[in-house]
Order: C-alpha cells, then structure tokens, then sequence
C-alpha cells in the first residue's frame, strides 16, 4: 500500500465512479471518500474485501484460541493445524 491513500471527494466520485472504481480495482489500494473534507467512507475492490474478511476470521480464531489456553481448555494440536489449513486454503 501506498504512504498516501487515495482521497477521493464525494463530488468526484459522482463524476467518475466508473474511473474511480476501475482504479481501485487495478491498484488493489482503498480510495478515501470524503464530504465536506472529512472522511465518511473507504471504496475498496470486491477481492481486498473478502481477502479482509478472510483474515479477520482468522484472527477470531486466533482469538479464541488464546481465550481457550487462558481458561485450560484447548484442542488437539494437529486439528488446530488441520483447522488453520483449511481456512488457509480458502475451503
């Protein structure tokens, strides 16, 4: 991801939502849409929002997991890894 993100006003997205979609798209980076110069939303592609998605699952699960050993509960370690795999593989 770029230092700056893009910062698009709502104005310019009504203009070119097309353009300003196509780009966020082929860069694979948010676009920060503003109103009255303040940020009210972030454009992201299709494939950035499920890869996000993605991730934050696996982080739940990571979270879980802690709050599990924390409390003297767990699972075997080979479903664990069986588990993290397959959530990995995208299955």
């Amino acid at each position: 991801m770029s230092t700056l993100p893009l910062i698009v006003p709502i104005s310019d997205l009504r203009q070119d939502t097309a353009g300003i979609i196509k780009r966020v798209v082929a860069t694979d980076e948010p676009a920060v849409i503003t109103q009255r110069g303040r940020a009210s939303a972030v454009l992201v592609s299709a494939v950035a929002y499920d890869r996000t998605l993605h991730e934050n699952e696996i982080l739940r699960i990571l979270a879980q997991g802690d709050a599990e050993i924390a409390a003297g509960v767990g699972r075997d370690a080979d479903d664990v890894m069986a588990e993290a795999r397959s959530l990995l593989a995208g299955e």
